[in-house]
């Protein structure tokens, strides 16, 4: 399983284009322009990102694993 994450960034005005853009602006998660928001890479952002990706900026990152827990408890023993 991947653990890529789209780190989005809205940065040009909803203002002149549809209602439908601008909801999906919100739909994103975006609230003001210049504001950024991680989504989990998923076909669904992708399908939103690619109707309106004229408005936004979008990076692709990778979540690092969370270090194990107590798995090497017993090592010194």
């Amino acid at each position: 399983m991947s653990n890529a994450k789209l780190r989005i960034t809205w940065v040009k005005s909803g203002i002149g284009y549809s209602q439908r853009q601008k909801e999906t602006i919100r739909a994103l998660g975006l609230k003001r322009l210049g504001t950024t928001v991680e989504q989990a890479d998923t076909p669904v952002i992708r399908g939103m990102i690619n109707k309106i990706s004229h408005l936004l900026r979008v990076e692709v990152t990778q979540d690092e694993p969370l270090p194990s827990r107590g798995g090497d408890l017993h090592k010194g023993k």
